[in-house]
């Protein structure tokens, strides 16, 4: 590997330029190589990183080079699967955006096919936004104590236009509830650092893009739901998603609580608020702001995509193991996977439905709060 480490980006829409404006800014990363399929976005990202990245059509092309010590995978999430089979044959380490892929048995198909040595880090950088990450690091020291409720409220915007609106058709994302809501399914597990197993859910598609067609065809993605998860500790988590609340203070409020305490954290005023039972009271816990002066690049996610690019980069570098593996990304995904699958059914959903013949002992059971699942 050279001294600065090369970089490929593949799929540059919104997201893919997003991640080429955090490279910039991050020390020891060039970008060499950029692709994608539509000329328009090919085009916007070649502007963006300069005549020193050679351009491609064709991700295939673009690996066999052999010119990048990492790639970003920031396609749309039905093209996953494909991109990532061959990422792994080429044997160059990998972030892929959210969700992994849009189905369990994509997700497994991976899993498979990724050798140990694999390096796939799956982007579900929630966890690095500074309030959340603060929250996480307090859970780690036992602040509150054994974990039994996470709650976690999205109230924002709509979802954003996409080249060729792929992300109106559950086809083409996973489902509301894979595609956005993995985030916070991730969230839950890596806090109570326990295994899902039962989902119950409840949602629709009530206001947004109602009035949308494309080729003849109505947008069907949920644009609000409830979601209870049940996890193997005896913990449970709640997820609170409206699509349609722009008008808001908070975008995500989330809230964590054990028996001796709550934590909470609130974006984007990032803020982290700490009570202890019996030194606090309604009204009267400790706040504290939650910010990350190294970030030089904030970005969409208030500087989260920027920390995962360095945890990213220190990974190849050291050769060490992802944060946020496949396995994480799989898990995510069979959540989202089981809320979606609750709503169409009207009932609870056990994982074992999701995830056949996976035992308490199998790879993916953390065995401990922050466990690298990876």
């Amino acid at each position: 590997m050279s001294q600065i480490l090369r970089y490929g980006v593949i799929g540059t829409g919104m997201m893919g330029l997003e991640h080429i404006h955090n490279l910039q800014a991050l020390d020891g990363a060039e970008i060499v190589a950029i692709c994608d399929e539509n000329p328009g976005s090919l085009a916007a990202a070649q502007t963006l990183a300069g005549t020193g990245a050679a351009s491609f059509d064709d991700h295939r092309e673009l690996l066999a080079t052999g010119d990048c010590d990492a790639v970003i995978i920031a396609t749309p999430n039905m093209t996953h699967l494909e991109i990532l089979l061959d990422v792994v044959e080429s044997r160059v380490p990998c972030l892929v955006e959210k969700p992994l892929c849009t189905t369990v048995a994509d997700c497994q198909r991976v899993i498979e096919a990724a050798p140990p040595e694999a390096l796939i880090w799956v982007g579900l950088e929630y966890r690095y936004m500074p309030a959340v990450a603060g929250l996480i690091e307090s859970v780690a020291s036992g602040t509150v104590g054994d974990i039994r409720m996470v709650a976690i409220r999205e109230h924002r915007f709509p979802f954003l236009p996409k080249v060729g609106d792929w992300n109106r058709f559950n086809i083409n994302t996973g489902g509301t509830l894979v595609e956005k809501c993995c985030h916070f399914f991730d969230l839950m597990h890596l806090i109570t650092g326990a295994r899902p197993v039962r989902v119950m859910a409840s949602g629709g598609q009530d206001v947004n893009h109602l009035d949308e067609s494309y080729g003849g065809r109505r947008p069907d993605i949920l644009d609000n739901a409830f979601v209870i998860v049940e996890f193997d500790s005896g913990a449970r988590g709640m997820l609170d998603l409206c699509m349609f609340a722009e008008a808001t203070h908070n975008q995500e409020e989330i809230s964590v609580v054990g028996e001796k305490g709550k934590l909470e954290a609130l974006v984007p005023e990032s803020v982290l608020r700490t009570g202890i039972r019996g030194k606090h009271w309604i009204g009267k816990v400790d706040e504290v702001p939650a910010d990350n002066n190294d970030v030089r690049h904030v970005g969409y996610h208030h500087g989260a995509s920027y920390v995962e690019h360095v945890r990213f980069r220190d990974a190849v570098v050291s050769g060490s193991r992802p944060e946020s593996g496949p396995l994480d990304g799989l898990w995510s995904v069979a959540v989202g996977v089981a809320a979606q699958l609750s709503i169409e059914e009207q009932r609870p959903v056990d994982l074992a439905e999701i995830i056949p013949n996976l035992s308490p002992a199998s790879p993916g059971h953390p065995e401990s709060k922050g466990h690298n699942h990876g």
